[in-house]
């Protein structure tokens, strides 16, 4: 997913984007969605979520 898609989720969250990284964004709208904060962390394989919105880009 691009970087400007991302801020637009995140804005719908009410996540300030200022000059998050692609990864940190992510982490916060799993955040506010009340999901596992886990992307970029290593446990794509573990997670078990395949329909996850970010699992094409975690690693």
């Amino acid at each position: 997913m691009k970087l400007d898609e991302i801020k637009e989720i995140a804005k719908q969250h009410n996540i300030k984007v200022g000059k998050m990284k692609k990864a940190d964004l992510v982490r916060a709208i799993q955040l506010a969605e009340g999901n596992e904060v886990c992307f970029e962390t290593g446990k794509a394989e573990q997670c078990g979520q395949q329909e996850c919105l970010w699992r094409e880009d975690c690693a």
